[in-house]
């Protein structure tokens, strides 16, 4: 093996490990630190650190006991640099020198009760000090670790604006010296929806991952899904909170039917419905009953649960009550305008009126400029085209679909799409 090969494979490691380890590196920092974009920046250079210093020592045994040894040592710097208090300084230094004595393994070092520190990093990111679209592009940002163009590809909009709002965010959580904690009461009810939106980006971000060659992030849907469920626990008497429960595991119980054993898309029409994990369907079925009980059977998750509540429901493809899935987007609709939103209806009214109908929505909604790079757009085109033996058409969309698309595995797939069409002799 080259030394390039040595070094590809050391980095490959390090994002890997960098990807699933950093928001519990930054929360267990945001503690020590009480200050969010401090500890996010001290993580950062943890990172930077291990990209330095593997391609020459190797890779560690347990590489995010590293990093988080490596990330509190940068903490511990900092707090003696800052002369607080010498109690407090006393017993963080005592942590890491048993830490320099014996590594520890990575998971013995957090909290026990992770789901409720990462909820504290979130809620910290979503207090009202800050713009509700910053809140979120700065809770993902840490929380999930994805880039700004990742981000701004979930809003549709420009790169820079993201970026723009994730530096005046940081910049104000820093000013302000608010405190790192879950808030109580009216405290928490007026963040609450702001985190209940990064909870749902998250689990958006690994049900269908925006960048890299993997469908899913599993571990993102693992975390939002904990989150929920703990958020459930903080606020059981809002509705929408057990709508955004019941929608995560509606969703994540198809996770094992969704790819096929090369990793490669499995659309919902074509999926094997055994493989389905009918325990969570009926968890999230009783959840979005919960959502109703409370009176929010009209709330924007609960509406959106009840959609993919009809497809578990369906015990075939065929079987699937598209008539009632429209009419679920066109309320949902009634209560966010988006392009997006109007992008499922069209699916969903071709499937229930025919293709024509479909594509005269989509033609509504097509020159919305926040649909003008939104890959799912000539990918939906395509398809809707294709059932209308415009298969001339529906190639060129699907290959303008994988000409937009970010993620390896839809690109891959909009290809075959168009192939197929191709190999037809169009």
């Amino acid at each position: 093996m080259t030394a390039a090969d040595i070094d590809q494979a050391v980095r490959a490691t390090v994002h890997a490990t960098w990807r699933v380890v950093q928001p519990r590196l930054i929360a267990t920092l945001s503690r020590m630190l009480r200050d969010v974009p401090l500890a996010e920046e001290l993580t950062q250079d943890a990172l930077v650190a291990a990209l330095e210093a593997w391609p020459a020592t190797g890779i560690p045994d347990n590489p995010g006991a590293w990093l988080m040894t490596s990330a509190r040592r940068r903490a511990l710097d900092h707090l003696r640099r800052g002369r607080l208090l010498s109690v407090k300084h006393d017993m963080l230094a005592r942590e890491m020198l048993q830490e320099q004595e014996i590594v520890p393994d990575f998971d013995a070092a957090l909290d026990d009760d992770i789901g409720d520190e990462l909820l504290r990093l979130i809620f910290t990111a979503c207090h009202p000090i800050l713009s509700r679209e910053a809140r979120a592009a700065l809770a993902l940002r840490m929380i999930c670790g994805l880039t700004t163009s990742e981000i701004a590809r979930a809003y549709l909009v420009p790169e820079a604006t993201i970026s723009q709002r994730i530096v005046r965010a940081k910049r104000t959580l820093s000013n302000s010296g608010l405190a790192y904690e879950t808030p109580s009461g009216e405290a928490l009810s007026e963040r609450l929806a702001s985190v209940l939106e990064v909870v749902y980006l998250i689990f958006n971000e690994g049900y269908l991952a925006a960048r890299g060659e993997e469908w899913l992030r599993p571990q993102l849907c693992d975390e939002a899904l904990r989150m929920g469920r703990v958020l459930a626990g903080l606020a059981p008497d809002e509705p929408e909170v057990h709508g955004l429960v019941a929608l995560m595991d509606l969703n994540a119980s198809r996770a094992g039917a969704r790819t096929d054993t090369n990793g490669d898309p499995v659309l919902l029409m074509d999926q094997d419905r055994t493989l389905w994990d009918w325990l969570q369907i009926r968890r999230g079925l009783r959840s979005l009953a919960r959502a109703g009980e409370l009176g929010g059977a009209d709330g924007f998750y609960a509406l959106q649960a009840a959609i993919a509540a009809c497809h578990a429901r369906a015990e075939t493809a065929a079987a699937t009550n598209w008539r009632h899935i429209a009419q679920l987007y066109a309320e949902l609709a009634q209560l966010v305008r988006s392009p997006v939103i109007e992008l499922n209806r069209a699916v969903a009214v071709g499937m229930a009126e025919g293709p024509q109908a479909g594509l005269d929505v989509l033609d509504a909604v097509a020159c919305a400029p926040a649909l003008a790079t939104y890959h799912h757009l000539p990918a939906v085109r395509g398809d809707l085209l294709q059932k209308l033996g415009r298969l001339a058409e529906a190639r060129q969309a699907f290959e303008a679909a994988a000409h937009l698309a970010t993620n390896g595995r839809e690109r891959g797939l909009m290809q075959r799409r168009a192939a197929a069409l191709d190999a037809r002799k169009i």
